[in-house]
């Protein structure tokens, strides 16, 4: 098979290799659960976007399995055409009534549903006003759309209006586009005083709630709800594949912005539909956020106990406020070492460098769950706090 046109790929790949970055993806032999088993490795699993333990909750699975049975395993087409099936809808009613508006979308990945959405409602004339740390899956949506892209620094709302008041004369379609919580930082967006800016200069506003959903507001409603400014933002992105445990993503907005992403949003009309399985385990989902409060009480008691511990270690959290929290550490070797030797230590806290973050910011994130316990929680920072003085991160 000839290799020659491709060789550059190898090269890029020695060049990580030589620089300590080169990562190989953890394969995980168990369940998706706090205690867990990867390569062969039991660790302390603070890397895994399940945060109220939904992926093996019993009424999910017990749901999963009936919709099987009853629907069988896929839908056989594209939502547009044949794909639609009595429970796609009644997830989407589902979604809208959870959060306070006239109607929702879903769609197969919560990135989907952010690049699908703001390329179909935004084109080259328009104008999109972005956080500098928003999520991948927006940058890529604000440059699918072709409209021209303008960066604030992140959380920085004097700048933002800054930029609103230079374009405020120019006559097109304006979104000034946050994520909820920051997936990086742990940090959340001022969504109050982006949303005045927003109703001050005519834009549209949207925010990604990917890592909000089922952890901030009642319920896990969201920023939106967190902040209660229902009715003040025009567009919601959340996710299923997180708090939910399952996989999708949705869109929340006015019942003709949600016909209108039926007719134009690309992911929508080109990918096949969830399988039923799926969507009955996300509508159980949302009925788990109702009937079971405290699982959001526990993450949040957790989230806690272990940030407080993290920073008692002499460890640097950031600016983090949710259950998202960094140990940043800079340099992306070290932080990819230090990974490394958790994981052999018994945790598995994941590195990320550039470009995933800035040059000479790269970090471990954890992650911690409601269904982590106490001891389990105890534990992991005892091997954080010898592994990090092993390797001079903390004194």
């Amino acid at each position: 098979m000839p290799k020659a046109k491709l060789q550059y790929l190898t090269d890029e790949l020695e060049k990580l290799r030589e620089q300590k970055l080169f990562q190989k993806l953890r394969v995980l032999e168990t369940e998706q659960l706090p205690l867990s088993r990867f390569d062969g490795h039991p660790v302390i699993n603070l890397s895994s976007n399940n945060y109220l333990g939904l992926t093996t909750h019993p009424k999910l699975r017990r749901r999963a399995l009936e919709a099987t049975e009853k629907w069988g395993v896929g839908s056989g087409a594209v939502r547009a055409i044949a794909g639609t099936m009595t429970i796609h809808m009644e997830l989407e009613e589902k979604i809208a009534r959870f959060k306070h508006v006239e109607a929702s979308v879903v769609f197969q990945s919560g990135f989907t549903a952010n690049a699908g959405t703001v390329s179909a409602i935004l084109g080259r004339e328009d104008v999109i006003i972005s956080d500098e740390l928003n999520h991948a899956s927006i940058i890529d949506g604000c440059r699918l759309s072709r409209a021209e892209i303008k960066v604030f620094p992140h959380k920085d709302v004097e700048a933002c209006e800054k930029v609103l008041k230079e374009i405020a004369p120019r006559k097109c379609h304006k979104l000034l586009i946050t994520d909820g919580v920051f997936s990086m930082e742990g940090d959340i967006a001022p969504l109050p005083q982006l949303v005045e800016l927003a109703e001050k200069y005519g834009c549209i506003m949207m925010i990604d709630d990917a890592h909000s959903s089922g952890v901030l507001g009642r319920n896990g409603r969201g920023t939106v709800d967190h902040f209660n400014l229902h009715g003040r933002v025009d567009v919601q992105v959340g996710t299923l594949s997180k708090a939910i445990g399952a996989l999708g993503g949705y869109v929340c907005a006015t019942r003709d912005t949600i016909d209108f992403l039926y007719h134009r949003a690309r992911p929508f009309l080109f990918s096949t539909s969830h399988p039923p399985s799926v969507a009955a385990t996300c509508l159980a989902a949302f009925e788990v956020l109702e009937e079971e409060p405290q699982l959001i009480e526990q993450l949040w008691t957790n989230a806690k106990f272990f940030k407080e511990g993290l920073k008692k270690l002499g460890f640097n959290t950031g600016v983090s406020e949710t259950p998202i929290t960094p140990v940043i550490v800079g340099d992306a070797a070290l932080a990819h070492d230090f990974s490394r030797q958790l994981f052999a230590a018994g945790v598995f806290a994941q590195g990320i460098g550039f470009p995933t973050v800035p040059q000479g910011k790269a970090r471990i994130r954890t992650i911690v769950t409601a269904t982590h316990t106490r001891e389990e929680l105890t534990r992991a920072l005892g091997i954080l706090a010898e592994v990090g003085r092993k390797l001079k991160i903390i004194g």
